[in-house]
């Protein structure tokens, strides 16, 4: 238990994860669109040219690598208001990985042009852009760092809390895991057996609450 309190107040420390959300307003006035994706679909390949950017109206996404047995690698989760697939927009290189829609989910698109063209006419939609991305950076390669040598309940730890101060929520057991224990493991590179059985202890530690087969952190 002390081993997981420390660990938790350490992961706590990091900012809370600032969200770009561009209004609705600019993004139809350059030419955005609404699209309509059901759950299970595919918004764009990996190995695929980016040619649009996406903003989530409603739902959400996840971005994952599959491999020949069907299991995925998350990359990233994306939910509504947040965009996705920003950075291969600058480099314009192909997708690194597949999106696919969590659940019925509306998306707004822009043409890559457009969305250059907004970016130039508006600079603070730039410099929040920036923030965001840099943000998803320092996450990424924090949570590489901590699950690359960390045992299982390390590894579970650091992302429950990384997605706990995305989340933006302060108080104790208050924060919901929305995501599967499935989910997790594939976020972790893990056995889902071994995600329960950490979660478990971690509810025996009095590190997270269970209620209804919902877990709080």
């Amino acid at each position: 238990m002390i081993v997981v309190s420390l660990l938790l107040h350490r992961l706590y420390k990091f900012e809370v994860y600032k969200k770009l959300m561009i209004p609705e307003d600019i993004l139809l006035a350059y030419g955005a669109t609404f699209r309509k994706y059901k759950k299970g679909q595919c918004i764009f390949f990996e190995g695929d040219a980016p040619l649009f950017f996406y903003q989530l109206a409603e739902g959400s996404v996840r971005m994952v690598n599959v491999f020949n047995d069907n299991k995925e690698f998350i990359q990233g989760l994306f939910e509504k208001g947040e965009s996705f697939g920003e950075p291969v927009l600058f480099t314009n290189s192909p997708y690194p990985a597949t999106a696919i829609a969590n659940e019925d989910t509306i998306v707004l698109k822009m043409a890559k042009e457009n969305f250059m063209c907004m970016l130039h006419g508006h600079a603070e939609v730039l410099f929040e852009l920036t923030i965001c991305l840099a943000q998803r950076l320092y996450m990424k390669s924090t949570l590489a760092k901590e699950i690359s040598w960390g045992k299982p309940h390390h590894r579970v730890v650091t992302l429950l809390q990384m997605l706990k101060n995305k989340s933006g929520s302060l108080q104790p057991k208050q924060f919901k895991i929305e995501l599967s224990r499935q989910r997790i493991a594939d976020m972790l590179g893990l056995r889902v057996e071994t995600v329960i059985r950490t979660m478990k202890k971690m509810e025996e530690d009095g590190a997270i609450e269970i209620k209804n087969g919902k877990a709080y952190l």
